[in-house]
């Protein structure tokens, strides 16, 4: 059986009286090239690869056919007979229904891939669930090696910017904190059932053994970011007081230290320069 086939997987669906549900961003990943070039990217015979989101099993079927094992965890219980129905060929997978955000990831991991050299997570993510579930895979600090993950093509240029450049915003500085994003290609809208209103893309964020900066306080550098980026328009300095009521004198004479005009603002600062002034303000 080839799920990608887009009239075996439309009969399936309909056999099983599946119907989309807007509420839970369903756009079924369909392309029969899209798929291959995924798992080619996220894993090969020695990986363990945990999917999010699996849908109909189109990327999932890939996956087994390059990974030693793939295990993946679907939130809508009414693809349990389509799933069972697109992989019943495939001896290399497990279906776990849940909520990934609610599991034991780390526990998980531990239990199904310790025969694994490595493990790698791979999804194709509801829009509105993916920088809450890729900052969660992030900060869970979980044993993986990267994440190769379908998102929009908007959210894709965000997440990978450069942290200092016009695009990158506080995800951007988390992202970039946990691990090294690069987008590998862009994915029409046509190659999902049913197609969005938007293009997206494949990015990989490979994860960092260390972070790239030394901060004082995690927590409170990522409180700081935060702040950094809510009014983006106004200078540093105007931001953090308004945001995080930081005293005005104290932090003219931070960037004075650093050699930067009082005019600066977040999205001028790379990495370095945001833990250098989060670290004195803390």
């Amino acid at each position: 059986m080839n799920p990608a086939d887009f009239n075996t997987l439309k009969s399936i669906l309909k056999a099983e009286g599946f119907d989309f549900k807007k509420s839970l961003g369903q756009n079924f990943l369909i392309d029969s090239t899209v798929c291959p070039m995924m798992a080619q990217a996220s894993c090969d015979e020695q990986t363990g690869v945990l999917e999010i989101g699996p849908g109909a099993g189109v990327l999932t079927a890939k996956l087994c056919d390059k990974a030693k094992k793939v295990v993946a965890i679907e939130l809508d219980e009414r693809l349990r007979p389509v799933l069972a129905k697109t992989l019943k060929d495939k001896t290399n997978v497990e279906i776990i229904f849940g909520d990934a955000m609610k599991l034991d990831l780390a526990g998980l991991i531990k239990e199904k891939f310790s025969d694994c050299k490595r493990v790698s997570v791979c999804a194709n993510l509801p829009y509105y669930i993916t920088s809450p579930m890729i900052m969660y895979l992030l900060e869970s600090r979980l044993p993986i090696d990267n994440i190769t993950v379908m998102v929009q093509k908007e959210a894709a240029e965000r997440l990978c910017a450069k942290v200092g450049s016009r695009e990158a915003g506080a995800v951007t500085v988390a992202v970039s904190y946990y691990s090294k994003g690069e987008i590998l290609f862009e994915v029409k809208r046509e190659a999902f059932m049913p197609s969005p209103n938007v293009d997206s893309a494949v990015i990989q964020l490979r994860i960092r053994k260390e972070p790239p900066v030394k901060v004082n306080h995690e927590e409170k550098f990522f409180r700081f970011v935060k702040a950094c980026f809510a009014q983006r328009r106004k200078t540093l300095i105007n931001t953090l007081a308004s945001a995080m009521g930081a005293n005005k004198a104290r932090l003219r004479e931070i960037l004075s230290e650093l050699g930067l005009p009082e005019t600066v603002r977040s999205e001028q600062l790379d990495m370095n320069l945001l833990a250098e002034i989060s670290n004195r303000l803390n």
